[in-house]
């Protein structure tokens, strides 16, 4: 017969935040290890062995290559009852001439997800206290994800196209793969470093996405003897990108519409026309129709670039990202968790409409399962800058990990009756099958001869 005797929530929180920190120094350290190592979507092999031994020692013997480098690790309570996912993205991305950038890659911890994955680990030592285990029901599902920054497209298509992926980022692809089938709702926290000076900030939603992969394809001559041999693939994509630009005063505020990319090769040798030209492009909207929208219009301008210098096209048009949609009943418990840690004044409460223009593929979690991807404000910079860093770890790893712990146990204590009530009160936008339905409608490849 089990001695470990069942607590009140009061006791379970106190024991979850003295674990936590406890451990303090431990978790600080990996966050801190794992930004010493960076490494871009699908390649983070070192940290994914690092969070895997650290989940493990917690007591959390994850399933480990999941979408090539992602994990999961469920803790079983005593009592039955939902599942709730605590999430942390393993990913850097590509910022050359950051402090901490790897030389070889560009990688560069400049989004904080380093911090994200301390939080994991500490959220997983708090909730593994025996009489926590012993008073909570249900299940916690600690997830490393992936590949969130939707980057290195040719690479991961690459990867789709030997069969190593069908889905080009780590939460899309952990999802077609079935690894949130037995998750009920889900949470991370995202570092920030600028948010009115307020500790974590909840709320608010993101842009949904389309990624483009295009190559203009022309044909090579010697630039200075023969250039009206060729057919300068160069030009091509100049002009389809001065013809993007001509459109964005037709952009309507409201769909708050971003078009950006990157020439990822624009050719071999200056004295040779350039017979081909990749370009990686993005975007964005506040919803699927506005992105698709734009999408046509941008698709138009590739087309007609091509046709004006009689080169071809081959064009991609890849499943990105759904809007964020932050469910009211977690980030209520969520709110309260955090002003009884550390404040009211502590805690920014945004609108549902409140968009910093950005995305993220916790998104598409939250379009079918209630989802929370609340701020911590610790870090200083611009986002995916050379100068953003994390300026306050404790509050970027430590804080992080009560907060989630502190929901997790709000949610799967009375027998789990706060995660039931979540999951009874919400309605998904979209079926598990519905999304990845969606997401391969979506998925286009066109050939166009301008020729």
């Amino acid at each position: 017969m089990s001695t470990v005797r069942n607590l009140s929530r009061v006791e379970v929180k106190a024991a979850v935040r003295r674990t936590i920190e406890g451990a303090s120094d431990e978790i600080i350290r990996l966050a801190r290890d794992v930004y010493e190592h960076p490494e871009p979507g699908f390649t983070e092999e070192r940290t994914a062995r690092v969070v895997a031994e650290a989940l493990s020692h917690a007591g959390v013997n994850p399933e480990t290559g999941i979408a090539i480098t992602g994990m999961k690790g469920v803790r079983t309570f005593n009592g039955d009852g939902p599942t709730v996912g605590v999430i942390g993205e393993l990913d850097a991305v590509k910022t050359p001439g950051h402090p901490g950038a790897d030389l070889t890659t560009g990688a560069a911890h400049a989004c904080g997800h380093h911090a994200q994955l301390g939080a994991l680990i500490g959220a997983a030592i708090g909730l593994g206290v025996p009489e926590v285990v012993s008073t909570l029901s249900g299940r916690a599902a600690f997830i490393a994800t992936p590949a969130e920054e939707f980057i290195d497209v040719g690479m991961r298509w690459g990867l789709r196209e030997t069969g190593h992926l069908g889905l080009l980022s780590g939460k899309q692809e952990m999802i077609r793969l079935g690894a949130f089938d037995d998750v009920d709702m889900a949470m991370m926290i995202h570092t920030s470093s600028s948010k009115a000076q307020r500790r974590f900030v909840v709320g608010g939603t993101s842009n949904a996405h389309v990624v483009h992969y295009v190559k203009f394809i022309g044909k090579a001559a010697h630039a200075g003897g023969a250039p009206h041999q060729g057919v300068n693939a160069l030009q091509a994509a100049m002009l389809a990108l001065s013809a993007i630009n001509a459109q964005r005063e037709t952009f309507e505020a409201e769909n708050q519409t971003r078009v950006h990319g990157i020439i990822t090769h624009g050719g071999v040798a200056t004295n040779a026309v350039p017979s081909e030209v990749v370009y990686e492009g993005r975007v964005r909207g506040r919803t699927m129709e506005a992105v698709d929208m734009i999408s046509a219009r941008v698709e138009d301008c590739y087309r007609a670039g091509a046709l004006a210098i009689g080169a071809d096209l081959e064009f991609v048009a890849i499943p990105g990202y759904l809007p964020l949609e932050n469910n009211p009943d977690l980030a209520r418990i969520f709110s309260e968790n955090v002003t009884a840690e550390f404040g009211k004044d502590s805690l920014m409460t945004q609108a549902d409409n409140v968009n910093a223009g950005g995305s993220t593929d916790m998104g598409d979690l939250s379009q079918i399962m209630p989802a929370l991807h609340p701020y911590v404000a610790a870090a200083d910079g611009t986002g995916h800058g050379v100068d953003y860093v994390i300026a306050d770890y404790r509050r970027a790893v430590v804080d992080s990990a009560i907060s989630m712990a502190m929901t997790v146990v709000d949610l799967l204590s009375d027998g789990a009756s706060e995660a039931c009530g979540v999951i009874d009160s919400h309605t998904p936008s979209l079926t598990r099958q519905g999304y990845l339905q969606s997401q391969a409608a979506r998925l286009r490849n066109i050939n166009y001869h301008g020729a």
